[in-house]
């Protein structure tokens, strides 16, 4: 922690160091200006009191405080319509000191190029390229991600949870209301020129131009008036020959639910947060090739809001392995009230199969109280229930109560 601590400020003294000493001139500008740059941060910390049950043997489960997490954030425009981002992990349940989520470079214009015909097109066009979370699907708008939990009113993510970073470019078109998107990424988490393998003794290059993904988006979002708002998209991912496609295991911090039903192996690992941290998450892992495709609807009318989730993915496994068929489905119904909105209650009810017949359902039932706009208090109940898992038996599952507070900055 005194490591941690040591490095926030360091971070922030540099930061501010190049506020006051750097200038910049701004092509096209014929101005000079410093870089306006925000520091931000996200803090969580929850407090579960779970239990598990499986007719095999699981490890007993304590009630109490789970690692605190926290994100720290640094946004700059450095140019006329142009910002870079930055997001670091402080602290997270896979990793417990400080590393960097990933980074980068949005443009909504680009003033080094005169051109009235690129300055009109601007207009509807951003660009996105760099290290960063992959704008595949609706879903991880609303989800946890380390310490930023405030977008999501529950507490867990899905169980299947398509999120990952990795190098990409994205370019987005909206224009009343509809929304374009087009992208490709090497979908990989952690990118490697060589892989080994230990047990044949033999050395793989990797060819970027023959692994790369794609994916897309398209849709509708519109404020019809000042109480409804209405948005529906349709993403795509796809790639074919990828040696570690990350797209359902790239979260890298760990799942809200801690140490949920991990067998008794007689080992330090069966207790160490770190180890299974994805844990209460399902889905096909890494894999070799993947196409997937997430339809989304969210309506909101005055202090009633809804979100559902139809999402399948099709492909095989990682290093040539099995092929696979998810699909999973997901409802959520919130209602806000209270002056501004500040407190809300729902449910969410969370369901996934895969083509051998084993199945995961989850319904949430939740509620929580913004103190102020960026400080959250939330509580959920909990009941996830495993169908036709080999290595749990015909009964298994876990429930109870998870309580989370957040501030985002």
């Amino acid at each position: 922690m005194k490591k941690i601590i040591t490095l926030c400020f360091s971070l922030l003294a540099a930061i501010v160091s190049y506020g006051q000493q750097f200038e910049e001139s701004i092509p096209g500008n014929g101005n000079s200006e410093r870089p306006r740059v925000q520091v931000g941060g996200d803090f969580a910390l929850q407090f579960q009191f779970l239990s598990h049950h499986a007719d095999s043997t699981l490890i007993p489960l304590g009630t109490g405080i789970n690692l605190p997490t926290a994100n720290l954030n640094i946004n700059a425009v450095i140019a006329d319509g142009i910002e870079v981002n930055l997001t670091a992990y402080l602290s997270s349940r896979h990793h417990v000191d400080t590393w960097v989520k990933g980074g980068y470079l949005l443009i909504d214009k680009l003033p080094f190029i005169k051109s009235e015909f690129i300055t009109r097109a601007m207009d509807y066009l951003t660009f996105k390229v760099g290290v960063m979370e992959l704008n595949y699907g609706d879903a991880h708008f609303r989800r946890s991600d380390n310490g930023h939990v405030i977008s999501n009113l529950f507490v867990g993510n899905y169980v299947m949870d398509a999120f990952t970073t990795a190098p990409a470019f994205e370019a987005l078109y909206r224009n009343k209301g509809i929304l374009l998107m087009g992208a490709i990424t090497t979908g990989n988490l952690d990118p490697t020129l060589v892989g080994y393998n230990s047990i044949t003794k033999v050395y793989t290059p990797y060819n970027i131009a023959k692994e790369l993904a794609f994916y897309w988006k398209a849709g509708y979002d519109k404020q019809v008036n000042d109480n409804l708002r209405v948005r529906a998209t349709l993403s795509g991912y796809h790639a074919s020959n990828n040696h570690f496609g990350s797209l359902y295991s790239g979260d890298r911090t760990g799942s809200r639910y801690y140490l949920v039903m991990n067998l008794v192996t007689n080992s330090p690992n069966d207790v160490d947060p770190s180890i299974n941290h994805l844990s209460g998450n399902w889905g096909p892992g890494f894999t070799d090739r993947d196409n997937s495709y997430m339809l989304n609807l969210f309506t909101k009318y005055r202090g009633l809001e809804f979100f559902g989730t139809l999402e399948n993915a099709k492909g095989t496994s990682a290093f040539g392995g099995a092929g696979f068929t998810y699909t999973q489905y997901a409802l959520e119904s919130l209602y806000h009230f209270g002056k501004d909105e500040k407190f809300f209650g729902g449910i969410r009810y969370n369901y996934v199969k895969n083509n051998a017949d084993n199945s995961i359902d989850r319904v949430q039932i939740g509620g929580g109280w913004f103190l102020v706009p960026k400080v959250l208090v939330k509580a959920e109940y909990v009941n996830q229930k495993y169908n036709d898992f080999i290595k749990y038996g015909s009964n298994a599952g876990f429930r109870g109560v998870m309580i989370e507070s957040t501030i985002s900055f």
